[in-house]
């Protein structure tokens, strides 16, 4: 992808923005990345949307170098809807596949009202490039919210319980910390051995916010039991890396990922991930009588809102319970 930070390409306002997310709003460079993508994208759906280019360029070839005050002075809130339109009904979902499905899901497109409200409040209450905001009153698609999956305790236990091979402390400790914790693939992979004291992991987030949480004793002495086979890794390339690849190295997300795929597919779950653990721990952890907020802190939610769906999940595993209930026949 294109450096924003280096290309003559990439107009002075798009590159104060995102400075701004950077510097000030300590948002992770991916975050930054996908703002610069989305708003790249909105400047040349403008562009043929408003006539400046014939109609048959291809849209990713446009150029959005001389986008500036003027361009952005014009905004309307129509232009704004004619492109959520655009993107629902004919952005390819992944443009660089054969098999791209036509349309962006109504989350996708929440992500890019979201970047457009952030960039529209920027050029308005901090660098007063605009005088009012044209998209004040936008609101976001609301997705679909589907409940989402995850391992029972049974199939978390069968998972645990299958695991084999010369990793099998290494996998073994990052399938309990999965489950346990509920953290994410990046959070995981970017855990230092410095960030476990005993008792509590320290854990990059979103946004560079770091957190803490404990470890139960399943999962401390899971860890305990591969940092000792860790300790007989000869000649580790990054020290400070908590997970190693045989080589030495941190683990790369994507190794990660296919570890965990790998594990599931052998006890028949192949269409779950490591995300799918993420939910695991979360309602396990809401069934097992956990407050919410601490669950919402356990996984580093920003939002309360984001947590609740686990609640739901949890709510119906205990109507199915007392379905089962042996008196419910009486």
């Amino acid at each position: 992808m294109m450096d924003y930070r280096k290309s003559g390409e990439v107009p002075q306002l798009l590159r104060n923005f995102i400075t701004y997310h950077e510097s000030i709003r300590n948002h992770s460079k991916k975050t930054c990345d996908e703002y610069f993508l989305d708003l790249r994208h909105f400047f040349r759906f403008l562009k043929v949307h408003r006539g400046d280019m014939p109609k048959d360029t291809p849209i990713d070839d446009i150029s959005i170098a001389d986008v500036d005050k003027a361009f952005l002075q014009k905004v309307t809130m129509n232009e704004v809807y004619a492109f959520l339109t655009y993107l629902s009904r004919e952005r390819l979902t992944q443009p660089n596949s054969k098999h791209s499905d036509v349309g962006l899901t109504a989350a996708s497109r929440a992500r890019k009202v979201s970047c457009l409200r952030s960039f529209f409040k920027y050029l308005t209450v901090k660098v007063h490039v605009l005088d009012e905001n044209p998209i004040a009153e936008l609101d976001s698609p609301r997705p679909q919210r589907a409940l989402p999956k995850f391992l029972t305790l049974e199939q978390s236990q069968t998972l645990l319980k299958s695991v084999e091979g010369k990793q099998k402390a290494r996998d073994y400790a990052i399938l309990a910390i999965f489950l346990v914790c509920g953290l994410r693939i990046s959070e995981v992979q970017g855990l230092n051995v410095n960030d476990w004291n005993g008792e509590q992991l320290r854990v990059l987030g979103k946004g560079n916010k770091e957190r803490f949480v404990y470890l139960n004793d399943f999962a401390g002495e899971a860890l305990q039991v591969y940092i000792s086979e860790r300790d007989k890794i000869p000649n580790i390339v990054d020290p400070r890396a908590l997970f190693l690849s045989s080589r030495g190295q941190r683990m790369h997300v994507q190794t990660l990922h296919k570890m965990v795929k790998k594990h599931l597919a052998a006890i028949g779950m192949s269409d779950y991930s490591a995300h799918k653990l993420r939910h695991s721990a979360a309602t396990m952890m809401l069934a097992g009588g956990a407050n919410i907020r601490v669950v919402q802190e356990f996984l580093g939610h920003e939002n309360l809102n984001t947590t609740e769906i686990y609640t739901h999940v949890a709510n119906q595993d205990m109507r199915q319970a007392m379905d089962a209930h042996p008196l419910g026949d009486v």
